[in-house]
């Protein structure tokens, strides 16, 4: 084994070690509820007989993004068989974590739209699902392209499970009056911080590898809207932060599917741009 792979396998070990110190934190911290405030949102006119409009609609643009995705998959693979194609993916193994995180996002876009019409903590719970589990589809992927592709694909299902979980968890402690938003601020938060990490530390089998880092970005400036929900809408009350939210986070997967578009096998990985 040569002395780089010898440093790659030692910062993945050290990465396992402090993903499961992240997870213990998260057990031993005081359990993070979630606010009374929080379904209040700032922008909450009704237009064309639909309440929290902005918001509700504004879910079209996440779940264009997600069906540009699926399409970009179909095409990729059922071209590349039939007719010899270049598919966008070495392994068909690799399609796996894109089809289940462009899925996620059609659905989160269906799930934030029936949340924003009535909010309340069930309509939440349908919100978050498909958003935990497309973050950590997104891991997957990032471990099939950096490390490989067989730990993506195996690694997916317990990655999907995690952050479906960490949903479940929350919405349970809701309904018994004392909700821990804990492990899903973890599989949300870290999964990303992850996918930075890995991609920080080990080279992608493609080009335009560095594009994951714009993506990260738009993310978080699209949390970052989302925080400053009314104070967006407090300047001119023509759109909200969250609305603004929703748009951003539907760049960041079209983003992704221009990523895919565009890149190439890196026969060697010094040439990676």
């Amino acid at each position: 084994m040569s002395t780089k792979a010898v440093h790659e396998k030692t910062r993945l070990w050290l990465l396992a070690i402090f993903s499961i110190a992240i997870v213990l934190a998260a057990v031993a911290m005081p359990p993070i509820s979630q606010p009374h405030t929080y379904h209040l949102f700032a922008d909450q006119r009704m237009m064309l007989g639909i309440p929290n409009f902005m918001n509700v609609v504004s879910n079209l643009a996440i779940l264009l993004s997600g069906l540009m995705g699926l399409s970009l998959l179909w095409r990729s693979y059922s071209m590349s068989n039939k007719y010899g194609n270049r598919p966008i993916f070495i392994t068909a193994a690799e399609y796996c974590p894109y089809l289940v995180l462009f899925t996620s996002v059609a659905m989160t876009a269906l799930g934030s739209a029936y949340y924003h019409w009535h909010p309340d903590n069930t309509g939440l719970f349908w919100d978050r699902l498909p958003i935990a589990i497309g973050v950590t589809a997104l891991l997957a992927a990032v471990l099939s392209e950096r490390v490989h592709p067989r730990l993506g694909f195996w690694s997916l299902p317990v990655l999907v499970l995690m952050g479906a979980s960490s949903v479940m968890y929350w919405y349970w402690g809701e309904e018994q009056g004392a909700g821990n938003l804990n492990f899903y601020i973890v599989i949300q938060f870290y999964s990303l911080l992850l996918v930075v990490l890995l991609s920080l530390l080990l080279p992608s089998r493609y080009t335009h590898g560095n594009d994951i880092y714009k993506i990260i970005g738009l993310y978080a400036v699209a949390k970052l809207a989302e925080i400053l929900d009314q104070q967006i809408f407090d300047f001119g009350q023509v759109i909200s932060g969250h609305t603004v939210k929703h748009l951003i986070a539907a760049l960041a997967i079209w983003w992704i599917v221009k990523m895919l578009q565009r890149r190439a096998f890196v026969v060697d990985k010094k040439a990676i741009a």
